[in-house]
């Protein structure tokens, strides 16, 4: 087994008034040449945005952009024709393919929004640009790993352009959890979103994270209830 650690307080931060943002790899105007993607991971963003605030139109390709609201909503808009309203329980893909615009602001006037930005590289270039959203009930991830987002349909998350998997999982204190591996050779970056414990053997806490490789499967301890993003993802592509 292959770790690495990403401590929350290392992370990237850039705060633009109206946009609070934790870069775990390089983006925009933070840069770490020893954190620059896990594998086909190459951006995971953890961003606060004010009320009414948000990014404008802007273009994407050739990249698999995952939204994943942890409170708060998105309004989201793009050249595909689809507008709609992102809510906290929902996972949001978009394939951007050959090429789209979208814009994606705070549907709430007052209050913030606070959500997950992950960029995967696609396994498929220039495809036709496609739009997904689901809403995942948090029962199903009850000590147990909750699919969200895989290349098989057959799954029920949202279908993405890679041999990727993200799975949520809450756990309860004093428990572990077993992560089993869906492709071969591939790694999981491990993102704690609440709460503390031991991952693959790393001691870990609110926002760290935990890439693991060259291993088939990984134990969570939850020292707290807590709650965690396996992202499984190719290493090599």
């Amino acid at each position: 087994m292959k770790t690495i650690f990403h401590p929350a307080s290392e992370r990237g931060h850039v705060n633009f008034g109206w946009l609070d943002s934790h870069h775990s790899f390089s983006f925009g105007h933070w840069h770490n040449p020893e954190k620059m993607h896990f594998g086909a991971l190459r951006v995971l963003n953890d961003d606060i945005v004010k009320g009414g605030a948000g990014f404008g139109t802007h273009p994407h390709d050739n990249m698999e952009i995952v939204s994943i609201p942890l409170s708060g909503a998105l309004a989201h808009k793009d050249s595909t024709g689809t507008a709609e309203s992102i809510n906290t329980g929902d996972v949001q893909i978009m394939s951007a393919g050959s090429g789209l615009t979208h814009s994606e602001f705070n549907a709430s006037k007052t209050e913030t929004v606070n959500f997950l930005q992950i960029w995967v590289f696609p396994k498929k270039m220039n495809i036709t640009p496609r739009y997904d959203q689901k809403t995942f009930s948090a029962d199903g991830r009850n000590n147990q790993w909750q699919v969200v987002v895989s290349p098989d349909e057959k799954d029920g998350g949202v279908w993405i352009n890679q041999d990727a998997k993200f799975s949520l999982a809450e756990i309860e204190a004093g428990k572990t959890l077993l992560y089993k591996n869906h492709f071969p050779g591939s790694g999981v970056y491990f993102f704690v979103i609440e709460g503390k414990g031991n991952i693959g053997g790393t001691t870990v806490g609110k926002r760290d994270a935990v890439g693991v490789s060259e291993s088939d499967e990984t134990n969570i301890y939850a020292d707290t209830n807590s709650t965690v993003l396996a992202i499984e993802i190719p290493m090599t592509f």
